[in-house]
C-alpha cells in the first residue's frame, strides 16, 4: 500500500514540475520579437534582420554597432540623433509582430 501512495505521490510531483516547463515553452513560442528585443537578437533572426535593414538601413553595419548591439531600439533611440523616431520605431514594432520567432 504504501508503495501504490509513493508511486502516485511520485506521479504527480511529476506531472507538477514538467507543467511550468510546458507552459514556458508556449510562452516562449508566443514570443514575438518587438522593439524591446536586443538588437543583436534581432540580427539573428533572418526575418528580423530584414524588418531592422529596411526599417534602420545601415544600422547592423554601423561602424559602432558592436558597442550598441545588446540594446534594444528604444534604448537605442536618445542615442541615434534622431534616427529611431517614434515613427520608425512604430513602423519597425508591426513589422517585428509578422516575424516567426
Amino acid at each position: 500500500m504504501k508503495k501504490i501512495i509513493l508511486a502516485a505521490a511520485l506521479a504527480v510531483a511529476a506531472v507538477g514540475a514538467t507543467a511550468p516547463l510546458a507552459m514556458a515553452a508556449d510562452a516562449a513560442a508566443a514570443a514575438k520579437f518587438t522593439t524591446d528585443t536586443p538588437i543583436q537578437d534581432l540580427v539573428a533572426n533572418p526575418g528580423a534582420k530584414a524588418v531592422l535593414d529596411k526599417v534602420f538601413p545601415g544600422l547592423t553595419t554601423h561602424p559602432s554597432y558592436d558597442t550598441f548591439k545588446g540594446l534594444s531600439l528604444k534604448a537605442l533611440q536618445p542615442y541615434s540623433q534622431g534616427k529611431i523616431d517614434d515613427a520608425k520605431l512604430a513602423e519597425a514594432q508591426k513589422a517585428l509582430a509578422d516575424v516567426k520567432g
